[in-house]
């Protein structure tokens, strides 16, 4: 396999829980796969769907785990929400059904909040404080006409164990079943994440790298926006996954620290590629 387009990426979005860690566990050479970007001169960013933390949250998390991290190194699906927001429906009271790191992180973006009977947009987030009361009043304002956003379409956060919990995407539906009304969705697969950051930092979208163990949020953004896509098999997609999707990403990783072995300056040949899934390369990508 030719890693040419791999290597010529200058900054990499990355996905965190199942491609970095996963709950408070780090994945083997994690920090020293953020080192090797570092160290090659290549910029990156903690590029995440999930809604329930602000941003100066991931980066009391991510330096807590040991990862370096800057206000500039995170951008998260509510951020890109507050944005939109901001600009699509620029002073339009909007109910939240989310967590108040998520209601704190649209406020520092001026979208105006409401509690009361006047609210124009509902905006939903992975809102793991939610309750009857919010699902009821949400309801209301969508079936009198309320726009309807939601920060990611994630079905499941993962957990350890093999647990997982339910994330935005299961809550939209719940709200679409009762309410008739369906979300435009910020996060990832919509390409927006990407282009905002291409235009913030100057990097095109080809010569940018999207990392992260989902189908069809971490790979589809990449598809739908026109950068390098890599999957690690390291969190939610198995090989049965994989070879059933459509989505096809432009690289397959065991891990991160696969990765990292990649970008290295000597990088020569083959190195692990496909080493813990033998048979899927012939499988998933037939001659």
């Amino acid at each position: 396999m030719n890693y040419d387009k791999l290597r010529a990426c200058k900054l990499f979005l990355l996905d965190m829980d199942g491609t970095l860690y996963l709950g408070d566990e780090v994945f083997p050479g994690a920090h020293g796969f953020i080192a090797r970007l570092a160290e090659t001169g290549r910029k990156y960013i903690y590029l995440t769907n999930n809604s329930s933390r602000a941003g100066e949250d991931y980066i009391a998390r991510l330096r807590r785990l040991g990862f370096p991290c800057e206000a500039e190194n995170v951008f998260t699906s509510g951020m890109a929400t507050g944005m939109y927001l901001n600009t699509r429906y620029r002073g339009k009271k909007t109910y939240v059904v989310g967590t108040p790191a998520f209601e704190n992180e649209l406020e520092r973006y001026g979208v105006p909040l409401t509690r009361d009977d006047d609210a124009e947009v509902v905006c939903a987030g992975f809102d793991t404080t939610l309750t009857y009361e919010k699902l009821d009043r949400a309801v209301h304002f969508l079936r009198r006409g309320a726009a309807f956003v939601a920060a990611n379409p994630d079905w499941v956060c993962p957990m350890p164990a093999g647990e997982v919990m339910p994330d935005c995407g299961s809550i939209c539906a719940l709200l679409t079943a009762a309410s008739g009304s369906r979300p435009f969705y910020i996060g990832k697969p919509n390409r927006s994440m990407v282009d905002i950051i291409s235009e913030m930092t100057g990097v095109p979208n080809e010569r940018i790298c999207c990392v992260g163990d989902r189908l069809y949020t971490d790979i589809a953004v990449a598809s739908n926006s026109g950068a390098v896509s890599v999957l690690v098999m390291s969190g939610e997609t198995t090989p049965d996954m994989l070879a059933l999707s459509e989505t096809r990403p432009d690289y397959v990783l065991a891990d991160v620290a696969e990765l990292s072995e990649l970008l290295a300056p000597d990088f020569v040949g083959k190195g692990r590629q496909m080493r813990q899934f033998p048979d899927l390369e012939a499988n998933i990508f037939p001659a």
